[in-house]
């Protein structure tokens, strides 16, 4: 029987994080570890079927077998599109440059 292997799982909140590490056997995917890890009880509003997964920053399939000392990382979905918060604010700063104001 092969020893296993010790990997984290991290859930963040915008003032809370929470690291979970845990030891797997082998061939355990991403999906996996976060079963295993208890994380879903603790935070219910976390569905697997519509959430992200990463290691170490980098997207990954779920299917994705984890090495020993891996980061699964769960991401939570954007609440805007970071391309169209850019697009608005410069079209704000050019309004505010035209504007001139009275000084």
């Amino acid at each position: 029987m092969s020893e296993n292997i010790n990997v984290e799982v991290v859930y963040a909140l915008p003032h809370q994080q929470t690291l979970l590490k845990l030891a797997v056997p082998p061939g355990t995917t991403a999906q996996d570890a976060v079963m295993v890890s208890g994380i879903l009880e603790k935070y219910p509003e976390i569905d697997l079927s519509k959430t992200r997964l990463g290691i170490f920053g980098k997207l990954t399939k779920p299917d994705a077998v984890l090495r020993e000392l891996d980061r699964v990382e769960i991401y939570r979905p954007l609440l805007a599109d970071p391309k169209e918060v850019r697009r608005r604010r410069a079209e704000e700063g050019k309004v505010m440059k035209k504007g001139g104001g009275d000084a």
